[in-house]
């Protein structure tokens, strides 16, 4: 009887720390509702389950005692209670296990919600500060300095240039989740990495040339094709680019390489001479709306996404971003794609 109030008493306390724990998950809001019910749920049948068993159990237990007194009592066969017992201890470990799943579920729901309260967070404070901008701007224009052209040029491009942050914002998201949901698929094939290299070195001339930095392409002659997603590729190699060059001192060097390594993997760099990035800082690097330097960033357009949309397209091709700086040194960032040695030959029709 002893074991038996002691396996009761752990069977109700198992489904009461389910229970417990779904009605302390009311306090994190409408989005839990669903994740508390099934708590509750599960916790409740399994007691049931559990209370009925033991129900039985103790049914035999009273029907044991009163054959004692009668007179009439005859020992069990001993494999049924061994049978009976393991039983017992088998559904209480279930209940245990049962507990133990269900608390590990609650806790990555709450570092999920912690995570989205976060993002929301950081995309409230996105939008709010290109549209107080944008307000500010147009109430001052309005308010008279509209007589003034000097004046209203200046808040006329401060306004457009907010404008276009915010599209950036939009698009940006609309990326993030297009690839974090599968929507945005990947079309592999063999592409000219050289091509791509040039495209973008190119178009980011005339930036680079705005703030004195120089842009550079060292790709030998006979680097060979590679696998993946053309566009995709060329938006990372582009968004790699523009934060070297906006990272970039007066007067620095962007230098974008790409070289054939033993493996057959083409490895592609992005270097610059520029600010560098603090070591506890490098691991956040891909982290939505992180930045090294929020001042710099923001002004010049940044939404603070773009590594992170890189981290994804990266994944999709079975290849990670790799980085390596230093504080005033320069910083440099690489990736790497399976080479194709021979292209398939055309077959005659």
């Amino acid at each position: 009887m002893h074991r038996l109030s002691l396996k009761i008493a752990l069977g109700g306390a198992g489904a009461c720390a389910l229970a417990l724990a779904g009605l302390a998950m009311l306090d994190a809001g409408p989005p839990f509702w669903a994740a508390t019910a099934g708590v509750l749920l599960v916790g409740a049948v399994t007691y049931g389950v559990a209370a009925r068993l033991l129900r039985h159990r103790l049914a035999e237990a009273y029907a044991t005692v009163e054959q004692i007194h009668r007179g009439d009592f005859a020992a069990p066969d001993a494999r049924k209670g061994r049978r009976n017992r393991d039983e017992l201890e088998a559904l209480v470990r279930q209940i245990n296990e049962t507990g133990q799943g269900m608390q590990l579920k609650m806790h990555e729901l709450e570092h999920l919600e912690h995570h989205r309260r976060e993002f929301l967070g950081n995309v409230s404070h996105e939008l709010k500060t290109p549209i107080f901008s944008i307000r500010g701007f147009a109430d001052t224009l309005l308010d008279g300095a509209l007589s003034d052209a000097d004046v209203r040029r200046s808040f006329v491009e401060k306004i457009q240039h907010n404008a276009v942050r915010l599209g950036n914002l939009a698009e940006d998201l609309g990326e993030v989740a297009r690839i974090e949901t599968g929507e945005l698929t990947m079309t592999i094939e063999p592409f000219n990495l050289r091509n791509i290299v040039r495209e973008v070195t190119e178009s980011f001339e005339p930036m680079a040339a705005g703030l004195s930095v120089t842009v550079r392409q060292t790709i030998g002659s006979d680097l060979p094709t590679v696998t993946g997603d053309r566009e995709r590729i060329r938006q990372v190699l582009a968004n790699l680019v523009d934060n070297a060059v906006k990272y970039s001192k007066s007067g620095g060097h962007v230098e974008v390489g790409a070289r054939l390594l033993p493996t057959n993997q083409v490895k592609v760099s992005v270097v610059d001479d520029g600010i560098g990035i603090a070591p506890e800082h490098i691991q956040r690097l891909t982290e939505r709306f992180f930045r090294v330097d929020t001042s710099r960033s923001r002004s010049q357009g940044g939404t603070g996404l773009g590594l992170a949309i890189v981290k994804h397209i990266l994944g999709a091709h079975g290849s990670h971003l790799m980085v390596e700086s230093h504080l005033d040194r320069g910083s440099t960032f690489g990736f790497s794609l399976p080479a194709v040695t021979e292209l398939p030959r055309p077959q005659p029709i």
